[in-house]
Parts: structure tokens; sequence; C-alpha cells
């Protein structure tokens, strides 16, 4: 199946049958007309509706263009054409795009509904595979995994005029249908069958990845594992079904595959621009995905007693008319013994900490330092560290040098890198941040000491 890969903000002209004067680069790649067309509607609906930018329209030379934003995953045009939207570390980080998708696959497990996603398995897959077969070929492994289990059934009540009496006998209706024919019964009776609701949101996911794989081995799969739900009606109303949903006892095994159902089924991805077309675009804003991945592993590195917690919202900026306004939401807290004792910010951007001069900066949003602030004043009473955090690259290996506020003295921001590869945030050579980290014992580029303490 046609389509091509991409990283975040990459822009996308109209393929031209004439002398291009465009070259095709890292940032700048041409797709079919009608593709075109397609993601120049989807961006003017996403801009009319309000709804997240995944998709921006833009000029290039003159020419009309769109521009993928800070979202990843898989893009699918009503004619199968499919543009992977990879993170833009890709570009800069050793393993180009089959490191970024395989970190992408990593990532995506700290996402709460993607926590089913296999690892080992995607990432001998993710060698050869695009996102999007990546993620047909999990829901099936899970439905298989279902199938070798037996497909679980359950009574529902039912009503029928039978030859013989079964359960029990609706006098009324028995009277009113068969009064002059005394072989029937008209009766209401528990049936056993795999009709369920569950069952059915399987068979319909199945059946719309059949139309979306571009896989021999998946397709075959899939038809195989369509044959094993042929007694089972696919669901006609999902959202319907969704809510009938009953994961009780000996139901636990379904959970993995649901939930890639719903996601297939209902679009359930962070975003999705599917339009009017039954087009999967799953799309994933990389801000949350890193959040979420920030956040599952710098837990393990907090010693006792600091505990962290995620997003935050006690406190806000201020109070109008005995009503709090304007919430503060840090992204990570780290608490011990009641008290907050760092507040840290996520943010997926590239740094170079080779840039400091000038209008440069490292690469740092101004916004982000009054946002800091405003959060260390409010949860940390003006006193303490704040960091922001940011993906590692090699342009950006190491902590930089503390930011002091100069109305707040007590205050200390902190940018930091966080390794995608070995899962740890690395800390400033001062020690300035030892305490939550020193009993694990974490050296001050953040690799792990058996020894407690620093050296």
């Amino acid at each position: 199946m046609a389509g091509i890969t991409v990283h975040e903000f990459s822009i996308l002209v109209a393929a031209s049958k004439e002398a291009d004067p465009i070259q095709a680069t890292n940032d700048l790649r041409a797709v079919p007309p009608a593709v075109f067309a397609w993601l120049e509607a989807q961006a003017l609906r996403a801009a009319e509706a309000g709804e997240s930018a995944w998709l921006r329209l833009t000029q290039r030379r003159g020419r009309r263009a769109v521009q993928v934003t800070s979202f990843v995953g898989v893009i699918r045009a009503p004619d199968g054409y499919q543009i992977e939207v990879l993170p833009k570390l890709g570009k800069v980080v050793e393993g180009g795009e089959v490191g970024a998708r395989q970190r992408l696959i990593e990532m995506l497990r700290c996402l709460g509904s993607f926590r089913h996603i296999q690892t080992d398995s995607a990432q001998l897959l993710a060698r050869q595979m695009p996102l999007l077969e990546l993620f047909i070929g999990e829901f099936l492994r899970s439905v298989a995994d279902i199938v070798k289990r037996g497909l679980r059934g359950d009574y529902s009540l039912r009503h029928d005029n039978l030859f013989a009496l079964r359960g029990k006998l609706q006098m009324a209706t028995h009277f009113r249908q068969n009064l002059s024919r005394r072989d029937r019964f008209f009766a209401a009776f528990d049936e056993f069958s795999t009709n369920r609701s569950e069952n059915r949101l399987l068979h319909a996911a199945l059946r719309r990845i059949l139309a979306w794989t571009a896989s021999q081995a998946h397709e075959q799969l899939g038809r195989e594992l369509c044959f094993v739900f042929a007694d089972v009606p696919a669901s006609d109303q999902p959202a319907m079904d969704f809510q009938k949903v009953r994961l009780d006892r000996g139901m636990g095994h379904y959970a993995d595959a649901l939930a890639w159902a719903r996601l297939i089924l209902q679009d359930e991805s962070p975003l999705t621009g599917t339009g009017g077309h039954h087009a999967p675009s799953l799309l994933f804003p990389m801000e949350a995905v890193f959040e979420a991945f920030v956040a599952k592993h710098l837990a393990r590195q907090l010693a006792q007693p600091f505990a962290l917690k995620t997003q935050a919202r006690s406190l806000s900026l201020v109070m109008h008319r005995g009503q709090d306004w304007f919430r503060l939401k840090p992204d990570l807290l780290v608490h011990a013994s009641g008290a907050n004792r760092l507040v840290l910010d996520t943010k997926w951007k590239l740094l170079d900490g080779g840039k400091a001069s000038g209008a440069d900066k490292y690469g740092l949003d101004q916004g982000d330092f009054y946002q800091l602030h405003a959060y260390g004043q409010s949860y940390l009473d003006g006193r303490g560290d704040v960091v922001l955090v940011y993906p590692r690259t090699d342009a950006f290996g190491e902590a930089l040098p503390a930011f002091v506020f100069p109305k707040s003295a007590g205050l200390r921001l902190w940018v930091l890198p966080f390794c995608l590869k070995n899962k740890r945030l690395r800390l400033p050579p001062c020690g300035s941040l030892d305490e939550p980290f020193a009993k694990l014992g974490y050296s001050s580029d953040g690799v792990f000491l058996r020894a407690v303490g620093r050296t």
C-alpha cells in the first residue's frame, strides 16, 4: 500500500507531474493530489470546529501546503494512502526511523490505554512494519489469545413461539398467538450463546481491520479469526455495546483485545482525524506521550519517602469573589511527609545546549519560565526547586546551569535532559537535586551506581 514516513512538523505539498521546483527533503514531502486535497479539507474542518491542531494550513514558495504538528502516529486517507508520522527525535538520534519507531512504541505503553502493547514483540516487528500494521498485529494477537481460551458465552432472555415448552409460558401472548395452534407454546427462556456484546465488538473490529491492512499475513489471520466469530453478528452499534461490556470473573483476558477494539471502532486515540470518512488517523500528542513516559520512569528513581504525583491541581493562580480561578496544574509533583518538595514540567522540544547567546537562549520559551515561577510560588511557597524536563539529545546532554529568579532568591529553576534510552533524568553535577534520588544511588549524569550515595 502506498504511503510515506515523515517526522513531526514536516510539510506536505501536492505532487505535480510537471517539473517541480520544490525538492523533497526530510521536512518537505509530496503526496498525491487527491490525498493533499483530503488533508486540506481535514485541516479546514479541524480549524472550524476548534479542535486540536494536528494539521495546519501553510504555504511553501507560493504553493498551498499543510504541516503536521506535534502529533505522531498514522494518518490514513480514504483511498488507503498512509502517512506515518514519527517523533522529530528520530532525525537527531541514533537509529533514524527505526529507532524513532521503536522509541515511540515504548513510550506509548506508558499511556494508560496502551499498556497492553507488548514491547518485545513490537520491537521485533517495528523494523519492517509501519505503525498501523503494528497496531493491527497487536490486536490480532490479543484476539487470537481469546480464541485459544475459547469464546465466552452468556445466558440471555429470549421470547419465542416453540414447538415444545421451554422455560416459562407467557400466558397472555400464548393465548393471543396460539388460540388455534395447539402445537405451539409462546415462552420466555434463558439461552446460552456467544452472542454477547464483547464478542460482537471483536467481530466488528476484525472486519474493519481487514479493510485497513496491507499485510498478507495479517489479512490471513484476520479472516481465520472472523471464521471463529461466524455465529456472532458483528456489532452495528459499537457505542451501545461498549456500555454493556462486563469484564467480570472469567473475562479478564478480553481486556486487551477490547481496548484495541475501542480504538479501532470508536477512534479513541487521544486524537483522530477521520472526519466523515472511515479512515483511521491514529494520532497521539507527543507532549502527553512524553509526560506519561517521564512520569512512569521518574517514579522509579525516587527514594523513600518521596512520591510522585501527576497532574496536581489543588492550587489556583488567583481568588476572585471567593472562587479559585486559573488552576495551576504542573505535570509532576514530588512530595514527602505531606510537603511538596519538587515541581516538574515536561516539554517535548529539542534544545541546543550550545546556543546560549543572543535570541536563541538554548531554544527555551519565556512563557514556560513564567509558568514554572507561578508553580514555585504556589506549590513551594517561593522556596525550592522547579524543573523543566526536555528529551536528551546530542545537542542537549547535560543539565543547564541553574536559573535564579531575582525577586525570588529562594527559588531556582533547572532545565534537565531526560534520556529516553536509559529512561532516567540526568541531574545537575552540583548535587543540588540529589536528595530525592541519592538513596537509589544515581550519579550526577543519571547513571545508576551500586553503592549508595554519590561518587
